[in-house]
């Protein structure tokens, strides 16, 4: 981590701003301030030449920025912040700048977490105050895209290989960010998913070379979910070979439903070739097994994912070769069958992504290719799109 001395004009203004009588304190205190975080730009462009397209095509210029603020209070107790430059309007998501129809903009900064984390007991730490929320079905930090996080309290102990975890929140975002935030509000029995109160409980054991998770997490008066997983990473004979395998299952609290997701992914790495091969199948009755798309209970591709989708079949393949040691293309494929509305519909992606790895802490990737959604019970085509993506990626 780098020491806030170095970080940027941000922190000489604000040192400007204190009296001279606090100058001596407030320089011992920066100090102890340790920074980290990360610098995004996405370019996107879409076209869609369906026949049956109401969407034009578009183009947009995307940028989120995060940085991590940590200072040590006393022996036992940290205190951890962090602000966003992105979207205000949809919780932490890349601020998105039309060029098709606008002109540049600038864009706003939130403070999306402040707590402190207490270390004083043996193999513990107790995290209070707001926090990302650190469980399978949300994503509590994210270098793009959006991020849920409420107040509350958060506690793990580790007693040997496992690791017990209890959290509990009375406050959160959950009703403007995360892909179902609508659908979420609309269960609440007030109307906002944001003011119900979350408590989850979890166990975590390692067992070299398996790692065994599961939870259970209470969303009040809305809906409960249990999830478990297993993963596991192994060398066999110069090969380096990947097994991920999750079930979970979502009970809304008044709706006669069942939610659940089993999904596995077996990947490979060989000399320069590697490959990957998913697959997901949701309940009949629904596919509401996350808050966000990008949740480990969810499986995702570029335009492709399982969440709210009921009754669905997917999958995905991935074969890539490094061409240099930090230049990697990939071929990738998705296809996701589901029900929707009484009607069969069929979503296929196929694209290539050149990424390439200039250093640690800056990475690159370009991608191309198309996007198909069809509803195959009355054979209408509603997407048939080509898209690409520039995103540069920069973490300190």
């Amino acid at each position: 981590m780098k020491k806030i001395a170095k970080l940027s004009l941000v922190a000489a203004v604000a040192v400007a701003g204190f009296t001279s009588a606090n100058a001596q304190s407030l320089e011992e205190a920066i100090k102890g301030v340790e920074t980290s975080g990360s610098v995004v730009y996405r370019y996107n462009n879409y076209g869609n030449d369906s026949s049956t397209a109401t969407d034009a095509d578009k183009a947009t210029n995307n940028y989120k920025v995060g940085l991590n603020l940590s200072s040590k209070v006393n022996e036992d107790v940290k205190f951890n912040s962090r602000f966003l430059v992105a979207d205000m309007a949809n919780a932490a998501n890349f601020a998105p700048l039309d060029s098709s129809t606008s002109g540049d903009a600038n864009v706003t900064t939130q403070l999306s977490q402040a707590n402190f984390a207490y270390t004083g007991l043996k193999n513990t730490t107790v995290t209070v105050g707001k926090q990302g929320l650190a469980t399978p079905y949300t994503t509590a930090v994210m270098i793009d895209e959006n991020e849920q996080n409420g107040t509350g309290i958060m506690a793990l102990s580790t007693v040997g290989p496992v690791t017990l975890g209890a959290a509990y929140f009375n406050q959160t975002n959950l009703d403007s960010s995360g892909d179902i935030a609508s659908t979420l509000n609309t269960l609440s029995p007030n109307g906002n998913a944001g003011s119900q109160d979350i408590a989850a409980i979890a166990a975590i054991a390692t067992f070299a070379p398996v790692t065994i998770d599961a939870w259970y997490l209470d969303l009040s008066d809305t809906f409960d979910t249990y999830t478990v997983g297993a993963k596991s990473e192994f060398d066999l004979s110069g090969v380096k070979l990947g097994v991920d395998a999750r079930y979970a299952s979502l009970d809304a609290d008044d709706l006669d439903t069942d939610n659940n997701i089993a999904k596995i992914a077996l990947t490979a790495k060989a000399g320069i070739v590697n490959a990957k091969v998913a697959y997901a199948a949701t309940d009949k009755d629904g596919g509401i097994t996350g808050l966000d798309s990008d949740a480990i209970t969810v499986l995702k591709g570029w335009n492709l994912h399982t969440l709210g989708k009921a009754d669905a079949d997917y999958w995905q393949a991935v074969a890539g070769v490094d061409i240099l040691s930090n230049l990697n293309l990939s071929a990738n494929y998705g296809n996701l069958q589901y029900v929707a509305s009484n009607a069969d519909m069929e979503e296929e992606e196929v694209y290539g992504q050149l990424t390439y790895k200039m250093s640690k802490n800056l990475s690159t990737y370009v991608r191309y290719g198309t996007y198909t959604k069809e509803n195959t019970t009355t054979d209408v085509q509603s997407i048939d799109a080509t898209g690409g993506r520039l995103q540069v990626a920069y973490t300190f």
